[in-house]
């Protein structure tokens, strides 16, 4: 079988496709041919080293999210069926098998169903993404309806699908975007508000903030403590480096300052995340946005260009399946 494997860590080079031994299954697992795979900062961050939340074990096949068809079944095995299209979010299956790869093997518990409404790139895209959006919003910002939130970067995999979950639920949503093509998208998604986080003023005139889900606290968090309500929340999701603020702000806000990480979620906490993103796909009130993609030989360019190039939406390896 075709795979994705790193024998080292290191450079997008040492990502090389090879021939692997055929996967088994266990009773509770299921076997699946991929079609698409998502590819996600943190599995660069794992290829780099000394990630804080994932350790490898050598020879390697990266890869969390994906979307195919399943082949077999453990006989464990009794919501699924062979046939079925479905998603994959298995960063919290330690025996999964990596989804840059033609066939994968995973828990059940780690595999949703796919609408036909939606291709097999879109459901790669759901995963990581999905999971950090809802955990951001629902598990650690605690949106409720009504409240305004904001959402600092709205056009990347994560922020495109905040937008969408934010509306579902009737919160006030505030998107930024920072080009001209991206406000239109944010607009697209369903934001109430689309803004530029380019210009000076941006945040000048907008309502007063519930919820913000921030993903670049090291340039932003500042300007989010200026905004948020007395008593609001910040869920920190991404952020690149260092910063120097002034404690005060979250003392006079009484704000609440909050990280987060899918890798930190409970099993429950996963299962209803999961469970809540099948069904808002089947309400068709979330649709993932795809960038671009590339065929599985291409992964480092892939993990290349999602660490390095600004994008609107999901970068996604497409898989030819094992004939």
């Amino acid at each position: 079988m075709k795979a994705i494997q790193m024998t080292e860590f290191g450079g997008s080079d040492v990502l090389t496709l090879v021939n692997t031994p055929e996967l088994t299954l266990t009773e509770d697992d299921v076997l699946i041919s991929l079609y698409s795979a998502g590819v996600n900062p943190a599995e660069s961050y794992i290829r780099q080293g000394g990630y804080v939340f994932y350790h490898p074990i050598f020879p390697y096949t990266p890869g969390f999210d994906g979307a195919g068809i399943i082949e077999k079944i453990g006989s464990s095995v009794t919501h699924l069926k062979v046939g079925d299209r479905v998603f994959i979010s298995s960063c919290l299956d330690q025996s999964a098998t990596g989804t840059y790869a033609k066939q994968m093997v995973c828990s059940s518990k780690s595999v949703r169903q796919l609408p036909d409404t939606l291709s097999f790139n879109q459901g790669a895209a759901l995963g990581i993404p999905a999971s950090a959006a809802y955990r951001g919003l629902f598990q650690r910002g605690k949106l409720q309806k009504n409240e305004v939130v904001l959402i600092h970067g709205a056009t990347g995999g994560v922020g495109s699908l905040a937008v969408q979950m934010a509306k579902s639920c009737g919160a006030f949503v505030i998107g930024t975007a920072g080009s001209l093509a991206g406000i239109e998208k944010v607009k697209k998604l369903g934001a109430d508000i689309a803004l530029n986080h380019h210009d000076t003023h941006y945040l000048d005139n907008i309502p007063s903030v519930d919820l913000v889900l921030e993903m670049l606290a090291n340039v932003n968090l500042t300007k989010d403590l200026n905004i948020i309500k007395r008593y609001g929340r910040i869920v920190i999701i991404g952020s690149r480096g260092p910063l120097d603020f002034n404690p005060r702000l979250a003392m006079e806000k009484e704000a609440d300052i909050l990280g987060m990480a899918v890798w930190n979620s409970s099993f429950k906490e996963n299962k209803d995340s999961l469970d809540a993103i099948e069904k808002m796909i089947y309400n068709n009130q979330l649709i993932p946005d795809i960038a671009f993609s590339y065929p599985l030989e291409k992964a480092s360019q892939a993990q290349d260009d999602t660490i390095n190039t600004s994008v609107t939406g999901k970068i996604i390896l497409e898989i030819q399946p094992e004939p």
